[in-house]
């Protein structure tokens, strides 16, 4: 009945569907007993409608009552026919990883797939995805005032497993990880008949707590009763923290790790030197030139591959467009010169190792304790991130690159004044997408919150708290271990010290980062902004990240913030623990 028992802050005692036509009671929905006696009433009767509606409900109540009937849902012919298209074989988990491109996937997606006999392989599963019915109108903003305030319907449904390869793996190039449950036959059973129970049956979609995660975590609970998956008290429900629990009750059998089409291209240009990669780019475009001298001159290993990467090339740039006759004339050419020169190879080719899977990453939620100095004055700082991830992190089982940071709060407490707010992040997102010969994305941030900054008159500056927001475009590559990066940044703040209620400002930002091995990330960074009021900021910063365990990490940053030439020195030097 999906009764909340605690896990989610809202209808403690309450069923979480809000579909009145799920309910056989009036009150079914605020009263479980009363359910069960309806339940109890119109299950009885052999040729009851509610037996066609609610198989799974009705196998509980008979094993209870000792109910005899060797066929319950002899006259549910619209139920039989659709169990008879659902698999039978292995139910697997299925995370999408990180895609920072959509709002509602920045910390991935959970699904569930449903197998049948082996040899089919996944040509004949079915997908189960919850999800929510989105509004295309609504702005991004009203967007995700809706996503957050359950203003959203979410539904179960039911697809052809290929049609999700197609848009994580292929549209959105998006690594996928598949998880085998171990379920037997029985469980599968009760999770079947109950997906039949919840067809077009509505949800209040969450983007925080009952989400696509949590409602599968419920699903499968109902195929193994008992397995404590919804227990603890959730404020928000991460994909990856959905993979950890099933993990931790012992459901999962193995692992499958399923590449994007981006991944698999940028495995083929990496074994090419960069002229190569640009010969290959050009040969997408003109295959002709594989008769040219600057194409015959590599060895026939080098050419195979530059054949192969300018083939992927043209999958890759053209999924989503219409069919095109000289794209499709261009990539035969580039099959068929794969073909010839793959019989001339000796060596194998060398396989896409597989990354790090995203739940041996560190926990989601962090707190850190701090010691530092300001312009020679000390300070100690106590720091609680509700989630997720940043740049400096331990990128082990994060996507490289992605910074999803929630509700990130710094006290500081100094010498001569008590603990008070030095920093409010209730949003800082930022993707660094590399660029390369063959995939050029834009990467961008976002930045919402309150933080103390210098502002005021020239005698009279003095430390007060802006409230802001600023976000904007930028560019990003990989070279080798570095990551360069650069932003135009757009700003709108409320400052007391200002006469306007808000204050707009433009600037620009930058960094480069070093992942070093072993998770630990050095960084430095630097930015500037002009405000309208002819005031203007520059920051500076280097940063250092040191994993000590998974969840344990020792953190140093060095800061220096200009306002109109005033200048303060910070440093800090913070543990960082990690939970969930």
């Amino acid at each position: 009945m999906h009764i909340n028992r605690g896990a989610t802050l809202r209808g403690r005692g309450r069923s979480y569907v809000t579909d009145e036509s799920f309910f056989l009671s009036p009150d079914g929905r605020d009263d479980p007993a009363a359910e069960l006696e309806a339940s109890i009433a119109a299950l009885a009767e052999a040729d009851s409608q509610a037996r066609c509606a609610y198989p799974a409900r009705y196998r509980f109540i008979a094993e209870q009552f000792g109910w005899q009937d060797s066929a319950p849902f002899a006259h549910c012919e619209e139920y039989l026919s659709w169990r008879e298209q659902i698999p039978d074989g292995p139910v697997v988990l299925i995370f999408p990883a990180a895609y920072l491109n959509s709002p509602s996937s920045m910390f991935g997606h959970t699904l569930l797939r449903i197998d049948g006999e082996e040899e089919d392989g996944v040509w004949l599963s079915q997908a189960v995805n919850f999800g929510a019915q989105v509004d295309s109108s609504d702005n991004s903003i009203f967007y995700i005032y809706r996503g957050l305030a359950g203003g959203y319907p979410g539904y179960f449904s039911i697809v052809p497993y290929l049609t999700k390869i197609q848009d994580y793996a292929h549209l959105e190039n998006r690594d996928m990880w598949e998880y085998t449950l171990s379920l037997d036959d029985e469980e599968r059973r009760w999770l079947v008949e109950h997906l039949w129970e919840l067809r077009d049956i509505r949800f209040d979609y969450y983007f925080f707590d009952e989400n696509c995660s949590f409602r599968l975590l419920e699903l499968i609970e109902v195929a193994r009763p008992g397995s404590r998956l919804l227990d603890d008290y959730r404020f928000a429900e991460v994909p990856v923290n959905t993979v950890r629990a099933l993990q931790d009750a012992g459901l999962i059998e193995k692992r499958v790790y399923r590449p994007s089409k981006a991944a698999e291209l940028d495995h083929l240009a990496s074994q090419l030197s960069p002229a190569a990669r640009r010969l290959a780019r050009r040969l997408a475009a003109d295959p002709s030139l594989a008769d040219e001298d600057e194409f015959l001159s590599h060895p026939v290993e080098q050419q195979r591959l530059m054949a192969q990467t300018a083939y992927e090339f043209l999958r890759f740039r053209n999924r989503t467009r219409e069919r095109d006759a000289q794209v499709a004339r261009n990539s035969l050419a580039m099959l068929r010169l794969v073909n010839r020169l793959s019989g001339q190879v000796v060596a194998e080719a060398v396989p896409l190792s597989e990354p790090e899977p995203p739940e041996e990453g560190h926990a989601t939620k962090m707190i850190a304790a701090a010691y530092g100095q300001r312009e020679g004055h000390e300070f100690g700082e106590v720091q609680l991130r509700y989630t997720y991830h940043d740049l400096f992190d331990n990128s082990t089982g994060f996507l490289r690159g992605a910074q999803i940071e929630g509700i990130n709060v710094r006290l500081r407490s100094t010498e001569s004044a008590a603990l008070k707010l030095e920093r409010f992040d209730l949003v800082n997102i930022r993707s660094l997408a590399p660029r390369s010969t063959f995939v050029r994305p834009v990467s961008w941030f976002v930045h919402a919150g309150i933080e103390r900054v210098q502002a005021g008159d020239e005698d009279d500056r003095r430390y007060g708290r802006s409230h802001f927001v600023e976000g904007g475009p930028g560019l990003s590559w990989q070279w080798g271990r570095l990551t360069p990066f650069v932003f135009a940044t757009f700003r709108a703040e409320n400052n007391s010290a200002y006469d306007p209620f808000v204050t707009g400002a433009a600037g620009a930002s930058g960094g480069l980062l070093w992942h070093a091995g072993r998770g630990a990330t050095l960084g430095v960074q630097g930015s500037g902004y002009y405000l309208n009021n002819d005031e203007y900021r520059h920051r500076a910063s280097v940063t250092a990240n040191l994993p000590l365990t998974r969840n344990n990490a020792l953190r140093l940053d060095l800061e220096r913030l200009a306002v109109r030439g005033d200048a303060d020195t910070e440093f800090r030097v913070s543990w960082r623990y990690f939970y969930d």
